[in-house]
């Protein structure tokens, strides 16, 4: 249990601060293990991630509770909410458990090159890292552009980019089903939408995927998935349109350049892979589990029960970064020290004993 909130003030700057404290000496944060007999913390690395994440959570609930020390690349700490009570306790206090990165005590310690700045380690004032009023003025002039879009004409453009992908593979008799058909779906509708012109589709296919991977390349692929959101905001800066971007230029409050396109980069992002990976997680349990596929000739389980089922089952965003500490607190057993990083695990909390209910077709 959480203690009571107190007032809270935002970081200064969204980034390393200047003169931010430290975790007081002494104190065991997460890459520390506790000392003692106690579980080391966990790396969120591995194979078992991909085979058998099921094993790796029930691990980590034996092991740790509903509140998991981990490590991420380059051993930087954090800590992983796999309790449903738990997550539930971080995101719905914005004052204990802001988005603020200013308030991360591990600035000092990442190098350079991390594999994970894209999504976390670098400076971004935009609807998805600011807070308060800061976060409600962001908030605002992205509602303010998504209410421009025209729902019918979306689902026009959906079915119009689905119909030619499948025309594309269909004589073949079979694909690979997330690269050939869920990510460009995904991504080119979205890319409509927001403005991109769709020759610009398989580069930002390939730089958001190398960027959200996490791996070598990501950090060449955030900069490159920048560089094409930078030309599009100059460009519409120019010559507005009737899509998202244009909408959020012409909203009356003022932003930087920066804010724009980081602003786009959150809606590109957040629109992309979560989709893109909802859909091929849906199609491959409506293939291969026999309560969805007689569906396909008739049955009587639907397309939206599956994707329901999947979002609980087989969530697209295992883990979400991030929140931050705003002062030390206690959570699912643990002591959370000011400035821990908090990583949202969405499909450990799925599937958290203590809570779950059976979110299934027959359900």
């Amino acid at each position: 249990m959480t203690s009571q909130p107190q007032p809270y003030r935002p970081a200064a700057a969204h980034g390393p601060p200047a003169s931010e404290p430290r975790t007081p000496e002494g104190r065991a944060c997460p890459a520390s293990g506790g000392g003692g007999t106690a579980p080391g913390p966990v790396p969120l690395m591995g194979p078992r991630f991909h085979t058998d994440l099921e094993a790796v959570y029930r691990d980590m609930r034996r092991d740790h509770g509903p509140v998991v020390p981990v490590t991420l690349p380059g051993d930087v700490p954090a800590w992983l909410v796999i309790g449903y009570r738990e997550l539930y306790q971080v995101t719905a206090d914005p004052v204990l458990f802001p988005r603020d990165q200013g308030l991360w005590n591990q600035w000092d310690t990442l190098p350079e090159d991390w594999p994970l700045r894209p999504m976390i380690g670098t400076r971004q004032p935009s609807v998805y890292f600011t807070v308060g009023e800061e976060h409600r003025r962001h908030l605002a002039m992205i509602q303010y552009a998504l209410e421009n879009v025209d729902g019918i004409g979306l689902r026009r453009t959906t079915e119009e980019m689905a119909d030619r992908l499948i025309d594309s593979f269909c004589a073949a008799g079979e694909t690979e089903i997330v690269s050939a058909y869920a990510k460009p779906l995904t991504l080119l509708t979205l890319a409509r939408i927001l403005g991109f012109p769709d020759s610009d589709g398989p580069e930002l296919i390939r730089s958001l995927t190398d960027m959200a991977d996490g791996g070598p390349d990501a950090l060449a692929g955030f900069e490159h998935a920048l560089a094409l959101m930078s030309r599009l905001v100059a460009r519409k800066q120019t010559a507005p349109g009737p899509d998202v971007l244009s909408a959020m230029l012409a909203h009356p409050e003022e932003f930087t350049d920066e804010a724009y396109v980081l602003n786009l980069m959150a809606l590109t992002s957040a629109g992309f892979l979560p989709t893109a990976d909802w859909i091929g997680n849906s199609v491959r349990l409506m293939l291969t589990d026999d309560r969805f596929a007689v569906s396909l000739t008739g049955g009587r389980h639907s397309i939206p029960e599956a994707m329901n089922e999947v979002l609980w089952e087989d969530t697209p965003t295992q883990i979400l970064a991030g929140r931050w500490a705003a002062r030390d607190t206690r959570l699912g057993g643990h002591t959370i020290a000011r400035g821990d990083m908090l990583l949202l695990g969405l499909a450990g909390a799925n599937g958290d004993p203590a809570a779950h209910t059976p979110h299934s077709a027959n359900g």
